[in-house]
């Protein structure tokens, strides 16, 4: 079949080298905007015939057959037509072949350029959804592991050195706070790219009487673009989800490396249930935290894609150019990598088997409870960076004895430094103070690993998710 873009049937024409043909076809991309396209198609049909510039007639006619293209294709059994430039000049195609001069008239209105912003922003915009619902899926996940382990101690690192104590609920709260600020940015975006190009035409919108308001909200969006040119040129909402994909990403990337080294022999604070981990092919004892190195590795993926996204559009001059055929199959790449990866870590969170007796050894002998030591050098009245010294000088001063702190005694403790001199020290009063349980149980602060704060922020958390589902029924 001839081109939209070409003459009169018969008419003498060059035909495209096929090479460059096979080139510029989008067709093996953009099918999988058929259905989205043929909805949009359907809205335009009707507008048209609302406005008159159809009769009545007419439009319920392209009305019906895009109503049975569009279960055809959802039962497979609409064939694409190969030999087509693109999906969207597909439907023209068919719609003629079906209904003869009347398929012909569907075109009234528009151009390619907004037939194509409209159906793919369709689709970002309900994939902007369906990752806010798999999003809530891990925070349930996280939250159900959390929940049981507000009290299980666990050495809290920085600089991948042992730091303080904290619990294992403290830390995966870290990993809910990351992913409740990506479900804000999927939002966020969502609510941006609420607008429909439909109408636009190629970019100074048509002399035709449409109405982009009626076609806006017949296909569920919040408002018509508000500039024909940008409507056409922007991609904006691509990026923005690619970026929130790639934030996502990174945290998830960051969970997961700590889920692999705390599943190694070195570690050993978790298992990973045969669920969610592999086996060696040589190695029978071995089981390896596969999800957790592969999610990282997609991270990498989707920052590449974001990147490409961004360096596609930063040339381009206004209105459309044909290098945006190419952002399609970037934002696919990145939709089916996030929305598998939240799958895969939902599930690795679920198969994650807590070791809390190795948890809590691991915060034993390595004076994680040295900045407490200090704090409580400070309720005696010891000015902080007099007590962050004397602290250092009693753990140097355990080193050199190898022995802990709760193995000294009072005069040893007043002897570390100048500003304890002459202070009395109940031992006892202190060890107890220096307990991992203890250090843990006084950070009662906002966002502190306290159990009871923590059980707060878990509830808070069920609230958030809980509301979130109720609004948008994911």
């Amino acid at each position: 079949m001839a081109k939209l873009w070409q003459g009169v049937p018969g008419s003498k024409a060059v035909s495209l080298d096929p090479d460059i043909e096979r080139f510029l076809s989008s067709l093996s991309v953009d099918t999988r905007l058929l259905d989205e396209d043929l909805e949009c198609s359907a809205a335009h049909a009707h507008m048209l015939g609302e406005q008159g510039i159809l009769s009545r007639e007419d439009s319920l006619r392209l009305c019906d057959e895009l109503a049975v293209m569009r279960c055809e294709y959802r039962e497979g059994k609409l064939v694409v037509d190969p030999a087509s430039e693109d999906i969207h000049s597909f439907i023209e195609e068919e719609l003629v072949r079906r209904l003869g001069d009347t398929g012909k008239e569907i075109h009234a209105g528009r151009s390619r350029n907004d037939q194509v912003a409209v159906a793919f922003r369709l689709h970002c915009k309900r994939a902007f959804a369906a990752a806010q619902g798999r999003t809530l899926d891990c925070l349930d996940a996280l939250l159900d592991l959390a929940k049981g382990n507000t009290s299980t101690l666990m050495p809290g690192y920085t600089h991948l050195q042992r730091a303080q104590a904290v619990t294992l609920a403290h830390e995966l709260m870290a990993w809910c706070a990351g992913l409740e600020r990506d479900y804000g940015r999927f939002a966020d975006g969502q609510a941006r790219a609420d607008e429909c190009p439909l109408g636009s035409g190629a970019l100074a919108g048509s002399g035709l009487p449409v109405d982009r308001e009626m076609t806006a909200a017949s296909l569920g969006f919040a408002r018509p673009s508000r500039n024909t040119m940008d409507a056409v040129a922007d991609r904006d909402f691509c990026v923005e989800y690619a970026s929130a994909a790639a934030m996502l990403m990174t945290h998830l990337s960051r969970a997961c490396e700590d889920i692999a080294l705390w599943a190694s022999s070195e570690y050993g604070f978790v298992c990973i249930a045969d669920s969610a981990s592999t086996g060696s092919s040589i190695m029978p004892q071995k089981r390896n935290p596969d999800p957790a190195e592969l999610l990282r590795g997609k991270c990498a993926r989707v920052i590449g894609d974001l990147t490409s996204l961004l360096a596609l559009q930063k040339g381009l001059p206004y209105a459309y150019n044909r290098d945006l055929q190419e952002d399609k199959s970037l934002f696919f790449d990145i939709e089916d990598t996030i929305n598998a990866s939240l799958c895969a870590f939902a599930a690795l969170v679920r198969a994650i088997q807590p070791q809390p007796e190795k948890m809590l050894a691991a915060t034993r002998g390595s004076f994680i409870e040295a900045t407490d030591l200090a704090e409580f050098l400070v309720g005696r009245s010891v000015p902080f960076r007099s007590a962050y010294q004397a602290a250092k000088a009693i753990v140097n001063q355990c080193i050199d004895r190898d022995c802990q702190i709760r193995d000294l005694d009072g005069a040893q403790i007043a002897a570390a430094h100048p500003s304890l001199q002459d202070m009395k020290f109940d031992m006892e009063e202190l060890a107890d103070y220096l307990r991992p349980e203890a250090c843990v149980a006084r950070r009662i602060q906002t966002g502190g690993p306290a159990p009871g704060k923590t059980m707060e922020e878990i509830d808070r958390l069920r609230r958030f998710v809980a509301e979130e589902r109720g609004k948008t029924g994911a």
